[in-house]
């Protein structure tokens, strides 16, 4: 069974020296042994009540219990953590069962140094919870510890310096929350007319292919009636047994004492291209008669269809022969085509 005994003078100067140099070891062991999250809410670190020195369980232990649990978290350097589980716990729920007893007293002595640097660190990392709980058990182990009241002011100012950075933080988060939100909505709204823009451009490019194919659709309609009515009238006209080619005179500025008079005008030679295709068309034709009544010229001016009937209604054209004029004169004249005539 352990007995805490007092430590002699110079026991107490070693301990002062192993307590400046072992401090941050044996607390960071402490620390670790804990458990506690390293980041507690800050919302609670900010309200944390103060805390109770010795736990209900371990105040309920006998005086022989807490004896050996005190000397066997001595052994594994539970000084004073985790909560509950601890050499000053026990210790101090010991002395309040043995008053008396100078070795309790002693070795509260000695944790105290131990459990004043934890409290710091504590108070340093913003964990206000372990720092009152740490508080308690030194302010329990001696109310009159010179420490005391420099502790309970910085968990004070630390607890307040937490709140305004929790609140300025929370007030952050909302601003950057709407203007996340500006953003999206502005980003929505951006997408929507980027939308319908391009469903504007969609239905009047949709427009103009509809009134493109329409106008196509009607220049074809023309096209077809006007080939529909040129074959009706190639189809009325009076059908000769054989290829011929009429021609009308159509003098252009004919002098009263000087008309043209035809001797010859041989039909031109029907295309057999053309024949076989039963193709049917005229061409006009513009001459010049010479004032021998020779053809001395001959060109065309208008074809139906174009470049079919136009050589041999020019070939046939120069062979005309008409009666001496006294002087050369410029006419016209339209030779038709039809392959059932």
């Amino acid at each position: 069974m352990f007995v805490a005994k007092p430590l002699p003078s110079a026991g107490i100067r070693l301990l002062a020296g192993f307590v400046v140099v072992c401090a941050f070891a044996g607390c960071k062991k402490n620390d670790a042994d804990t458990g506690a999250p390293a980041a507690t809410s800050t919302a609670a670190q900010a309200a944390a009540p103060p805390a109770t020195a010795v736990s209900a369980q371990v105040a309920g232990m006998s005086a022989d219990a807490l004896r050996t649990a005190a000397s066997s978290a001595q052994r594994e350097q539970r000084l004073y953590a985790p909560a509950g589980n601890n050499a000053m716990e026990y210790y101090l729920a010991l002395r309040d069962k043995a008053p008396s007893d100078a070795a309790v007293t002693s070795a509260l002595t000695d944790l105290m140094p131990y459990a004043l640097i934890a409290t710091e660190q504590s108070i340093t990392r913003d964990d206000f919870v372990e720092a009152q709980r740490l508080y308690a058990l030194m302010d329990k182990a001696d109310p009159q510890a010179p420490a005391l009241p420099r502790l309970k002011q910085a968990i004070a100012d630390g607890q307040a310096s937490l709140a305004q950075r929790t609140a300025a933080a929370e007030t952050k988060t909302v601003d950057d929350a709407k203007r996340q939100a500006d953003l999206e909505k502005q980003r929505l709204e951006d997408q929507k007319k980027t939308q319908q823009a391009a469903a504007q451009q969609l239905a009047t490019q949709q427009a103009a292919a509809q009134q493109a194919a329409a106008q196509k659709a009607a220049d074809d309609k023309a096209a077809a009636d006007k080939a529909a009515a040129a074959r009706a009238a190639a189809a009325s006209k009076p059908q000769p047994s054989a290829p011929t080619a009429t021609a009308s005179a159509t003098p252009s500025a004919p002098a009263a004492s000087n008309t043209l008079r035809a001797i010859s005008t041989p039909a031109p030679a029907y295309p057999p291209e053309a024949y076989r295709s039963a193709t049917a068309g005229e061409v006009e034709v513009e001459l010049t008669v010479g004032s021998d009544g020779s053809v001395t010229a001959a060109r065309v001016v208008h074809a139906t269809p174009p470049r079919v009937f136009d050589r041999a209604a020019l070939a046939a054209v120069k062979r005309w022969r008409f009666q001496p004029v006294s002087a050369p004169i410029t006419t016209r004249r339209t030779i038709g085509f039809n392959p059932g005539g």
